[in-house]
């Protein structure tokens, strides 16, 4: 009989320790889940701001809103008012998604640097590029790449992916900047689905290219992805059909 007390005594403990573990367990996953999902209002620019643009005609334009951001993706400094610097330019083009920060603010415009465009009759073009499409960050001035193109035919609807430009020489790489995206899930019931805010680092590559190679890459940034590949002076490129959706798993 004493025997029997006592394992239930201890089955009781045992069951009163599991629930206290469990409930503290759920507790810290809902603080996790607060603090994950916990947003600041930062200033964000809504329309491109122009190099030398002053941020009160900016303001004025509608071009900056307050944005809300998790806390852990506000850049150091970010600002929440333009009191302080209304007078000031950008000093940089500030791009749609950006978080303004006071290191691209400024009372004067830098002054313009020449770029080096190494081949006669050559102009420069800049794309924005995420770290993987621009291999990595290993794409550097001098660096030259092949640009690839991801995307859907647009009479067929079919995905293909497919070389653009068989080489080309960067000049420039611009500095990284994080880009807030803001999206929705897919959701039940009249609320709808949930606003998910996302921030990707994005760089500014600038190529030397010819008129025809400009027009190329324009279009191709309307009809889908952009990809570049480092190439080294042994590496070979050819303008082969585009893989597709058929011919994916072949030799």
């Amino acid at each position: 009989m004493d025997r029997r007390r006592v394992l239930l005594v201890a089955a009781a403990v045992v069951a009163a320790l599991g629930t206290v573990l469990v409930f503290l367990y759920v507790r810290g996953a809902d603080n996790r889940a607060e603090e994950r999902f916990e947003t600041t209002e930062v200033l964000v620019a809504t329309a491109q701001i122009e190099r030398g643009e002053r941020i009160a005609d900016a303001a004025a334009a509608g071009k900056l809103a307050l944005q809300a951001v998790p806390r852990g993706q506000v850049l150091p400094g970010a600002l929440v008012t333009t009191g302080d610097v209304a007078e000031q330019i950008a000093l940089t083009v500030i791009y749609p998604g950006e978080q303004v920060v006071p290191q691209k603010l400024g009372d004067t415009a830098v002054e313009e640097t020449r770029l080096n465009i190494p081949e006669e009759g050559d102009m420069a073009m800049s794309i924005n590029l995420t770290d993987p499409a621009r291999v990595a960050g290993f794409v550097n001035p001098g660096s030259e790449v092949a640009i690839f193109l991801t995307g859907s035919d647009p009479t067929t609807g079919a995905p293909f992916s497919s070389v653009l430009l068989t080489r080309v020489t960067v000049i420039a790489v611009g500095s990284t900047t994080p880009v807030t995206t803001t999206t929705t899930t897919e959701g039940q019931g009249q609320e709808g689905g949930q606003q998910v805010v996302e921030s990707l680092p994005r760089t500014l590559i600038t190529l030397s290219v010819s008129q025809a190679q400009m027009q190329r890459v324009l279009l191709a940034q309307q009809q889908g992805e952009l990809s570049f590949a480092l190439l080294t002076d042994d590496s070979k490129v050819t303008l082969a059909p585009p893989t597709t959706v058929d011919n994916l798993l072949q030799n």
